[in-house]
Order: structure tokens, then C-alpha cells, then sequence
């Protein structure tokens, strides 16, 4: 009798092209033609399952501890089906496929160079997979028996379409029947879209089925980090001297912005403090990335002797102040868009601005606790994630409209007056923020044509909603917030 133990690896290797066929047709019935929504996060769910289902490891526990990490990073899709939810979840996804598959390391710093092994495996697989379905007798072991089948059918299908043809001259009833049949009509039910949907919904999930990981182009080392004063690369007197002249730089803009940003002082004649702070919030972001840049391809681990501490203790110095710079970087922000207005691209700037200054304190932990540049590769990719979580559960364009509303010139806010091209590139989202800005203008001289205006893009904008699809699929709690929210306060006509 066959061992039980032998046999399941063998069971669920017959399983994954079942759960394929399976998948591809939720997404055919879940996507195609339907607006996204909660079908995203449907999808997501049957995929995890059947992750689970073909789990090759021994001990289901971390499977299952990664399959609660993949739900717990679903969830944002539920919000709304946002670029940001679907790079969370498709990241906890690939987690639990290489977990499921035995493929994901233990050590956390050990999971980036996995992670580009398997996103550079997915095109080489593609080019060999159809390269072996060209090839006879090559086909791989999945798909042997159904191509070997096909094979078998072209030469009957062929003759038996010229003796169709020979019966259809001999037969005046054959060739009534063959002239009735509609090609077009036939043709019309095959839809490209379609088949290219199905296609790549059927790669993806292959991939994840059944992951694997792209060869290493070369051996682990002992200390894979740059050292200082290696012959090959920065010396250790170039170091030194770049790091005092760098220091010395950048004490002169952290004094600079300490008088005029947080100080308070004058700005030279004709210039405001919203141009000061325009000039220089991104291209200190740019300064901070190149001084990171700098640092981890100058300072190595496990340096000693009197130099190397003082090397040390200038970087020290040195990514200080570049958390300065970024601090003042999101001030200068903060005073732009006080002045002027806010918009989607300025949050995400305060946002990467934000992970900028994250990483340069994760690198001087990383010096600190003489880590390796995979765990800082790690850790900020886990900031990031956290990052991008927390904006896939927040409806920036909400928030974006009701700060340039309540903060305009119209309703004596201190700002500009406000852009109601930009609310309307905003969304259904805008119209909180536009019901807020009709009752106040009872409180404010507001002109009458600009009264009118902001009615018709509440119209407008009411109207996008409305014509929304209410299928099932395309439901997300955003939408339904606001649909709430319509409800409660009367304003839904």
C-alpha cells in the first residue's frame, strides 16, 4: 500500500493546474468588464487558498502565519482598490507563495536578494516554458498530457476538414448547411481582451502556484559590505577629508534654515517665505539621497583603530544634519503649501521626504549596530510597506479637498482662492468638502458666478457618482462611506 506521505506531494501536484483552470475563471467572472472594487480582494482570497492548498513544507505554522500576514495586507482593498493597496498585497502574496514553497528564508535580511531572484525568474520561465511548448517532446510535465493530446487531433481534424469540403461539393444539403453557419457570428464571441486577461491572470498565478528563484550569478562572501580605505574603492583619506568638507557644507544651509525657516528672520527683499521654502524642499530631498548614496558605499563594517572612530563619529555628524535637511525639507513643504494650496503630488513628496529621513536613521543604525546592507535594504523596505499601507487606507483625495477648502481665501482661510479645476480632478471624493464650502459662503462675500460654479461641479461631480456600477464587484467601503454620508445629510439630488 502506498505511503500516504508519498502520495500528497503527488496529489497536490495535480492539484495546482486544477486550482489554475479554477482561478482563471473567478477572474473572468470577477474583472472582466466590472469597475474595481472588493473583486480585488475577492481574487486575492481564492488565490491565498490555493496557495495554502499546494503548500509543499512539512510544518503548516509559518504558512499559515504568513497566509494571516497576506490577509492582514488585503484588507486596504476592502477601503479601495488603490495602487498602493494592490503593491502591499501583491508584496504579503509573493511572502506566502515562497513560504508555501519552502523558499523563503528564515532571517528577515535574507528575504530582499530572494524577492529579486524571484521577480527575475518570472520572465526567463516564460521565455523557456514557450519554448518547450514549441518543442516536441519537451513539454513540461503539466501540460505533457493535454499537449500531446492536441498533437494527436491535427491530423484527423485536418483530413476531416477536406472531406467536409469533398461532401459539401457532392452534397447540395452539406453545402446549405455550411453556408448557414455565420463565421462573424462566431468570430464575435472571441474576444482579445478577454484571452489577454485570461493570460496573464494564468501566469501570475502559475508563478505564485508554483514559485521558483533565478540562479545565483555569483557565491555569498564572508563581508559582502565595502570597507573603508579599500584598495578598490574610496580610500580612507578621501573619507575623512570628504566628510569634513561635507559637514562643514552643511552646517552652513541647517544654520541657514534654522534662522529663516524655524527662526523667523527677514528674507532678503523679494522674497517670500513660501519661494525660500519652494527653492529648496526637493532638491534637499535629492542632497539627503546622494549623501545615503555616499555613506553606504563609504563606510564598511567592522572598522577600528583611532581613524575609523573618527570617520565614524563624522557620519554620525554628517546623516544628523541630513535628518535636519529633511526635517526643514518637510517645513518648507508645509510653508509652500500653506501659502499656495495642496495636492496629491505634494502629499506624496512630504511622504518620501518622510521615508528619506527614515532611511538615513535606519543607515546610522545600520553603522551602529554593525548590521550588513541587507538588513538595511530590509528594514527600509518594511518603512516603505508601512508607508504605503497607511496611505491605501486613507482617501487622500478626501483630505486634499477639504484642506484647500477650509483653508482658502474664500472662506477667509489665509490661503489662495480656490482651484475648483483642481476639485474636480479630485473626484466624487470632493464633494464633503464642496457641501462645506456652500455653507460657509452664506458667512463670506463670496461672488455669485463663483457660487455658481462650485453648484454646477457639485452637480457634476454628483452626477460621476451616481453613474457609478453598482454591481456587486465593484463595491468598495470609500464608495459606500460616501454614499452614507449622501444619505445622512440629505444632499444626495
Amino acid at each position: 500500500m502506498p505511503n500516504s506521505h508519498s502520495l500528497l506531494p503527488r496529489l497536490k501536484g495535480h492539484l495546482a493546474p486544477l486550482l489554475l483552470v479554477g482561478l482563471v475563471v473567478a477572474a473572468d467572472f470577477l474583472f472582466f468588464g466590472q469597475e474595481p472594487g472588493i473583486n480585488r480582494f475577492v481574487f486575492c482570497l481564492l488565490l491565498v487558498a490555493s496557495i495554502v492548498q499546494v503548500a509543499r513544507v512539512v510544518r503548516p505554522t509559518r504558512v499559515a502565519r504568513f497566509a494571516l500576514l497576506a490577509l492582514l495586507c488585503m484588507l486596504p482593498m476592502i477601503e479601495a482598490a488603490t495602487l498602493s493597496s494592490r503593491i502591499v498585497s501583491a508584496f504579503a502574496i509573493t511572502l506566502l507563495a515562497l513560504a508555501a514553497a519552502g523558499l523563503l528564508p528564515r532571517l528577515p535580511s535574507a528575504i530582499p536578494p530572494v524577492l529579486a531572484r524571484f521577480t527575475l525568474a518570472i520572465p526567463l520561465r516564460t521565455i523557456r516554458g514557450t519554448g518547450r511548448l514549441m518543442t516536441a517532446g519537451t513539454i513540461p510535465a503539466t501540460a505533457r498530457g493535454i499537449g500531446t493530446e492536441l498533437r494527436f487531433w491535427v491530423l484527423p481534424l485536418a483530413l476531416g476538414t477536406i472531406f467536409v469540403g469533398l461532401f459539401a461539393g457532392a452534397n447540395p444539403l452539406i453545402e446549405r448547411a455550411l453556408h448557414a453557419i455565420d463565421l462573424a457570428a462566431l468570430l464575435s464571441y472571441i474576444n482579445i481582451q478577454r484571452i489577454f486577461l485570461w493570460s496573464v491572470i494564468a501566469v501570475m498565478v502559475w508563478f505564485l502556484l508554483r514559485p521558483r528563484l533565478a540562479r545565483r550569478c555569483c557565491r555569498n562572501r564572508a563581508d559582502t559590505d565595502i570597507r573603508i580605505g579599500s584598495a578598490s574603492h574610496i580610500s580612507e583619506p578621501v573619507v575623512l577629508r570628504a566628510l569634513l568638507l561635507f559637514n562643514l557644507l552643511f552646517a552652513i544651509q541647517t544654520v541657514l534654515d534654522a534662522a529663516y525657516l524655524w527662526g523667523g528672520l527677514d528674507l532678503p527683499e523679494g522674497m517670500s517665505h513660501a519661494q525660500y521654502a519652494h527653492r529648496g524642499a526637493y532638491p534637499l530631498v535629492v542632497t539627503a539621497l546622494l549623501a545615503a548614496l555616499f555613506v553606504l558605499v563609504a563606510i564598511g563594517r567592522g572598522e577600528d583603530g583611532a581613524r575609523a572612530r573618527l570617520i565614524r563619529g563624522l557620519v554620525y555628524l554628517w546623516i544628523g544634519q541630513n535628518i535636519l535637511l529633511c526635517i526643514s525639507a518637510i517645513l518648507r513643504l508645509d510653508l509652500y503649501v500653506e501659502a499656495f494650496s495642496l495636492t496629491g503630488m505634494r502629499v506624496a513628496a512630504g511622504l518620501w521626504m518622510l521615508l528619506v529621513a527614515i532611511g538615513l536613521a535606519l543607515i546610522m543604525m545600520r553603522i551602529l549596530l554593525d548590521k550588513s546592507n541587507l538588513w538595511l535594504f530590509a528594514t527600509n523596505g518594511a518603512s516603505l510597506l508601512v508607508v504605503l499601507y497607511g496611505v491605501a487606507v486613507t482617501d487622500i483625495p478626501a483630505y486634499v479637498a477639504s484642506y484647500n477648502v477650509q483653508h482658502s481665501s474664500d472662506l477667509d482661510g489665509g490661503g489662495e482662492w480656490l482651484d475648483d479645476y483642481y476639485l474636480r480632478s479630485l473626484g466624487p471624493a470632493a464633494l464633503p468638502a464642496i457641501d462645506f464650502y456652500l455653507e460657509r459662503a452664506s458667512f463670506h462675500h463670496i461672488p455669485q458666478f463663483k457660487l455658481a460654479r462650485m453648484k454646477e461641479l457639485r452637480s457634476d461631480l454628483l452626477f460621476d457618482f451616481r453613474i457609478r456600477s453598482r454591481d456587486w464587484r465593484s463595491w468598495t467601503w470609500r464608495a459606500q462611506r460616501l454614499e452614507n454620508y449622501l444619505a445622512r445629510s440629505g444632499t444626495a439630488d
